[in-house]
């Protein structure tokens, strides 16, 4: 009986109707939409927009019908309405201009230019390399080459890990020395 009254109301422009009714209506809308959409906030969403076409349109109410079944009927067209968002979002128009330029996106694979380039300069880094003493070009070797970690390499030389550590920090340092005065 309170509902009928508080719909009727509403249908008046009664703001604290409006309130009553979302109160009462609202776990019901959320959950059903909770359900469906297995999202908090699409949920919340959905029933907030519900409310608010209910309430814009409640002069169209037809009593015969169960008012939650009325909200129910909102939210799920509501929800299809959200899915059709989201579902045009997902294509989207290009121009022939834009099309072309997806087409023209540089090639990033290296040139043969490039690939002798690379290896002149990692010809150059093993000669800096073998430079040093034994012992460092050994640990640059396990490290850089063959990509052991540093516990890998202390095991294959039979030193404790800070050692391995150290001797690897002074390799590198004595390599940039190395390159640096080369230059």
């Amino acid at each position: 009986m309170e509902i009928k009254k508080n719909i009727e109301k509403a249908k008046k422009g009664d703001q604290v109707a409006f309130t009553f009714l979302l109160d009462f209506y609202w776990n019901e809308v959320y959950g059903f939409m909770l359900k469906r959409t297995e999202n908090e906030t699409d949920a919340e969403d959905i029933a907030i927009e519900t409310f608010s076409k209910a309430f814009d349109k409640i002069a169209t109410y037809n009593p015969e019908f169960q008012f939650n079944t009325w909200l129910i009927a909102i939210a799920k067209n509501v929800h299809i309405d959200l899915l059709r968002k989201k579902k045009s979002s997902l294509f989207i128009d290009f121009t022939d201009e834009e099309d072309n330029q997806a087409y023209n996106v540089a090639d990033t694979t290296p040139s043969a230019e490039d690939e002798l380039i690379t290896e002149q300069n990692l010809s150059q880094l093993l000669q800096f390399i073998k430079e040093l003493k034994p012992h460092y070009q050994e640990v640059i070797q396990l490290r850089y080459f063959q990509e052991l970690s540093y516990q890998e390499i202390a095991e294959q030389l039979g030193e404790p890990l800070n050692n391995v550590k150290i001797k690897l920090l002074r390799a590198k340092k004595l390599l940039a020395e190395i390159i640096q005065n080369k230059r």
